[in-house]
């Protein structure tokens, strides 16, 4: 029997959290019906909602029985986002239906409270606090009985039948709901100084929001055995699709620990250049042409601009400044502080952004989007910048704050650059310096081989000249830079496995002999344990990358979402959640297991074992 009330809205785990959203932003609500984090307006805004980051009194919404003796289920709709949460109590059965309308021109979360069995008495908190629980708003309720919070910019209108009052700088309402009722409460969002937004109709809107979401997956080009997950994770990527620019923020979320009570906080609600190919090939491969086109719209907007600027990640409308400062007021999800917003990384030197662009504009061309010359010119542009900078140190994949050094995939993504421009060139009949580009891309491929590659325990390693493993030496097949049957790649693959898979899934690396500037422990990294189960495929090692996949597969939640992280020894999930990064390399995986067309081998260019 579950409790369908608590009194510390952080006490939730990562993985009892459920995603709504509208393509503008999105809402976390727990299964006890609390909904505890959304920014309003956008994904990035200040926060509205923020009891996942701490305290009772930041921002929430509560609709749950009365009665704390409540067995608790839900599910999602079949192919859809709308959450359906059903709690089963001595008196009767009751759903609540939670989404958020994908078709208006303003953004509302509708909660819909139907009655199934019985008579159940409901109560309802709703707890209003902008900027990060910072903003008390001043409340007024209008003689139609709606309800208006206002602070500054900000405006939240809530519509319901229920008698509402105001208790303790929060709005309650006890209610019953009875076999047959159901009860209807929406909350919209809207800028102070308009008028008040046009009500919504909540069942129309469910109509309307389930057969979108309904048609949308219908187009989906089947996985077979995989085809619930793999439907599940792109319905989760094109929740986190910013519709007015096509951007794919990495979580809807901010500072969700890598290590519980710990500094390894992040603010995730960017897009990261890094994750563009991997994307692209699981939108296009779904058969999902129109978002892997506004997505590499959105990298070409981005980046474009002087190449010495390009930048490791944007705003969802592709802003540059992503300023990081701590919010000193919030305790942190269970105690983890600080609490960032603003992501520092930004201003960090990623060599490997380069070929992510690279062979992300690479793959879209194979894939038949649609050519773009300025595309080509600013491709061009960016790499006479990576000729003069390749050789730098940087900070590397995993954004480390302990200084620059010689990464070896830094140096790996800077080969795939060349070599992606390269074989757009002649397979598309562009005009470029092919011969120059390819005497660099020889240069990188030697410097790699020889700096990279610790003959002594036959691995490629995380930095020039060391002996320190990472588990990006798992994308060195995948990206191209060698076949997986050179005895290089099967060695590093084996040594990632003796050494940084202590649990069953895969590590980042060792903490402990990274100077990333963060004490030495966090969860094993699920993106990595699936680019492992890639590298087992390239290498003919079915059977073991099946069984890794399907151990990665019962890390979902109920509702089949992850994190990006998990913690081995408490068994939970961690980091921001939901993880683009990990629903992208989950449908990757899918589909190098069960297609005859594997990405890794597009992306490659080689055939697996």
């Amino acid at each position: 029997m579950a409790s369908a009330r608590r009194e510390d809205a952080t006490s939730s785990p990562i993985e009892d959290y459920a995603l709504i959203g509208d393509f503008q932003t999105a809402a976390l609500v727990a299964k006890n019906g609390s909904l505890d984090w959304l920014c309003w307006p956008r994904f990035d805004s200040n926060a509205c909602f923020a009891a996942l980051l701490g305290g009772r009194e930041n921002g929430r919404w509560q609709i749950a029985p009365a009665d704390e003796k409540t067995r608790i289920t839900r599910r999602y709709r079949d192919g859809t986002l709308v959450l359906e949460t059903e709690f089963a109590t001595q008196d009767g059965v009751v759903q609540l239906v939670d989404f958020m309308p994908v078709m208006g021109r303003a953004s509302d979360i509708v909660r819909l409270v139907v009655g199934k069995r019985g008579t159940v008495a409901m109560r309802m908190e709703l707890i209003i606090r902008f900027d990060y629980g910072s903003v008390i708003p001043w409340v007024t309720r209008g003689d139609d009985g709606v309800l208006c919070a206002i602070a500054g910019p900000d405006m939240i209108v809530l519509r319901t039948a229920v008698g509402l009052r105001g208790e303790n700088l929060t709005t309650q309402a006890d209610f019953t709901v009875a076999a047959g009722q159901t009860i209807p409460f929406v909350l919209t969002y809207s800028p102070s100084y308009l008028p008040l937004p046009d009500a919504v109709d909540p069942n129309a809107a469910l109509a309307e929001t389930t057969k979108y979401w309904e048609g949308w997956t219908g187009q989906h080009v089947n996985n077979g055995a995989f085809a619930g997950a793999v439907t599940r994770s792109l319905i989760t990527l094109k929740a986190l699709t910013y519709r007015p620019t096509g951007g794919m923020t990495a979580a809807p979320t901010t500072s969700l620990p890598e290590q519980l009570g710990g500094p390894r906080n992040w603010d995730y609600r960017f897009c990261w250049l890094r994750d563009a190919t991997l994307t692209l090939l699981a939108l296009m491969n779904a058969g999902y042409y129109d978002e892997a086109k506004a997505w590499r719209d959105w990298l070409l907007r981005a980046a474009a601009g002087s190449p010495g600027q390009i930048q490791i990640m944007y705003g969802i409308g592709g802003e540059r400044r992503l300023s990081e400062w701590e919010v000193p007021w919030l305790a942190g999800y269970e105690g983890s502080q600080p609490v960032r917003i603003g992501n520092a990384a930004a201003d960090q030197l990623q060599l490997d952004v380069f070929g992510e662009v690279m062979d992300a504009l690479h793959q879209g061309r194979v894939g038949g989007l649609a050519h773009s010359a300025a595309g080509w010119d600013l491709q061009q542009a960016i790499l006479a910048h990576l000729e003069k900078i390749w050789e730098q140190p940087d900070e590397g994949i995993w954004e480390v704050r302990g200084g620059r050094r010689h990464f070896t995939y830094s140096k790996v993504m800077a080969w795939v650059a060349f070599d992606r421009v390269i074989k757009s060139a002649e397979a598309f009949d562009l005009a470029g310096p092919i011969e120059h580009w390819r005497g660099i891309r020889d240069k990188i491929h030697a410097e790699v081989c020889a700096r990279g590659f610790n003959a002594r325990i036959g691995a490629f390693v995380q930095t020039f000249d060391s002996d320190a493993l990472d588990a990006s030496g798992l994308l060195i097949p995948t990206v191209g830079f060698l076949p997986p049957s050179d005895p290089r790649v099967r060695g590093t693959v084996e040594a990632i496995e003796r050494e940084l898979m202590p649990d069953g899934f895969v590590q980042r690396y060792d903490p402990a002999r990274t100077a990333d500037g963060l004490p030495p422990r966090e969860g094993a990294f699920l993106a990595c344990s699936f680019w492992m189960v890639d590298a087992m495929t390239m290498l003919g090692r079915a059977e073991d990358a099946r069984a890794l996949f399907d151990r990665l597969l019962t890390l979902r939640n109920d509702v089949g979402l992850l994190s990006e992280e998990y913690d081995t020894t408490a068994r939970r999930q961690v980091g921001n959640f939901p993880q683009a990064f990990s629903h992208i390399a989950l449908i990757s995986s899918a589909h190098n297991l069960s297609r005859a067309q594997k990405p890794a081998e597009q992306r490659s260019g080689h055939k697996g074992e």
